[in-house]
């Protein structure tokens, strides 16, 4: 477990960054009255999800394998990060929309709903806790593994 121990904590951190991300969401507005533009802002996301996968893997690479690692080391290590994130994704999601958001689901429900975007059975079922649960388990492996690989690639030790 302890060979672990990065893998872990920064798959925690995260967690963190995600959950604040939310929190600013919410706190801008975009979860209420800027409801309309929550779709552009919140794919801006992608940035510090990234910037956190480059920091773990350095960090990995520095002080669990002396400087040098390859390519397959630091997808392992990526990948050990995505299946913390994704362990943690659901839990995750009930603190973002059962405390940090609560109504979020109801706003974006009513704003679908009356931009002709989706019927109110469509937007209750997309907009719901157990769907946003799913969605995040998957979303987060999916871009985790893509992440990983990508990232891995690029700090790998050449030579």
């Amino acid at each position: 477990m302890q060979k672990y121990m990065t893998e872990i904590r920064w798959g925690l951190i995260f967690t963190a960054v995600m959950l604040l991300w939310i929190w600013v969401e919410q706190l801008t507005g975009l979860h209420g009255r800027h409801i309309a533009q929550h779709a552009t802002y919140t794919n801006l996301f992608a940035i510090p999800a990234i910037l956190v996968y480059v920091l773990a893997l350095r960090q990995k690479k520095q002080r669990d394998y002396n400087g040098i690692m390859s390519w397959k080391q630091g997808m392992q290590a990526g990948l050990l990060i995505t299946l913390v994130v994704v362990l943690l994704s659901p839990a995750a999601q009930w603190l973002a929309h059962m405390v940090i958001s609560p109504n979020y689901f109801l706003n974006m429900q009513a704003y679908v709903v009356t931009e002709g975007m989706m019927t109110t059975e469509q937007a209750l079922k997309y907009f719901s806790l157990t769907n946003y649960m799913l969605q995040s388990v998957i979303g987060a492996a999916i871009m985790g593994v893509l992440t990983s690989v990508i990232v891995a690639f690029f700090l790998r030790s050449k030579g």
